[in-house]
Parts: C-alpha cells; sequence; structure tokens
C-alpha cells in the first residue's frame, strides 16, 4: 500500500463532497500536469490510502482521510469540447490523461499547512517543500503514521 496527499479546491469538490459521493467513490479527474497523471497511472492501486488536502482556499489544509478504490482509467472531461480539461490533442485510442477513484473513509479537522510546518517529522514531506505546486505527491510511510496517529488522533 502506498499513500498519497491529493488536493482538491473545495469550492469545486470538497471533502463534504466526497462524503456525498456514491461509496463506490468519485472519480479524481481534471489533472493536467504529466508527474500527477503518472502517478495515478503507473503507482497508484485500489486500497492506497489518501490526505485529502484543501487547496486554493482561505486555510489549505489536510481535510480528511480517502482510499483509491479503482486503477487508473481515461478522464472523460479530455474528450469532451465543452470540459475546462478538455485537451484537443487526446484521443480515444491514445488518451493523454487518466482518471481514479476515490472513495471517503473520514472528515478530520482541517489540519493547516501552517501546522504541518510546526513538526520537524514532516521536514521532507513534499508538501512543504517550496515551490511545490503538485496536485498529487506521494506521503512517506513515516509522515502518514505520524499525521495520522499525532495530529489527527
Amino acid at each position: 500500500m502506498r499513500y498519497w496527499l491529493m488536493k482538491s479546491e473545495p469550492e469545486e469538490f470538497s471533502i463534504d463532497d466526497l462524503a456525498r459521493a456514491p461509496r463506490r467513490g468519485s472519480a479524481w479527474f481534471g489533472v493536467r500536469n504529466y508527474q500527477a497523471r503518472n502517478f495515478k497511472r503507473d503507482q497508484m492501486h485500489i486500497g492506497d490510502r489518501v490526505l485529502f488536502y484543501h487547496s486554493s482556499c482561505p486555510e489549505p489544509g489536510i481535510a480528511g482521510l480517502a482510499e483509491v478504490c479503482s486503477e487508473a482509467y481515461p478522464d472523460k472531461t479530455q474528450f469532451d469540447p465543452k470540459s475546462k480539461y478538455y485537451d484537443a490533442k487526446a484521443t480515444h485510442e491514445v488518451p493523454r490523461w487518466v482518471s481514479v477513484d476515490v472513495r471517503f473513509i473520514k472528515k478530520t479537522r482541517l489540519l493547516p499547512l501552517a501546522e504541518l510546518r510546526e513538526h520537524r517529522e514532516l521536514a521532507g514531506m513534499r508538501l512543504l517543500a517550496r515551490g511545490n505546486r503538485l496536485s498529487i505527491t506521494s506521503v512517506d510511510p513515516d509522515e502518514w503514521k505520524f499525521i495520522t496517529t499525532r495530529l489527527l488522533k
């Protein structure tokens, strides 16, 4: 099992939206960064755990826990000219972008970015690196354990 941090703007899709989604999960679509795409396509698997992170909002932070509940499949928004995620270069034969389904586990207290920065145990966390803008990053098992057992207990 691997661990991930996945960012979503709460005005677009929040932890509460995920909680209301069907138990089979909700598609994590619209990611248009090749490294994040490669994580979903090549490394994410059913059962992987997710820190659900609210970004681009007044107080960014971890808002809940989720799990990956599907393998990667073509992101259908890349084919829809009406979608803001449309990609004219993508074809059904050679899709460029993928989705995975993510299922709600639980909502947590909001664990703000500033609080994450206070803990030396998290100093190497990719989220905290200067200039990090990736919407999906891997989380080290020790970081996961520290966050879920010490900060979100």
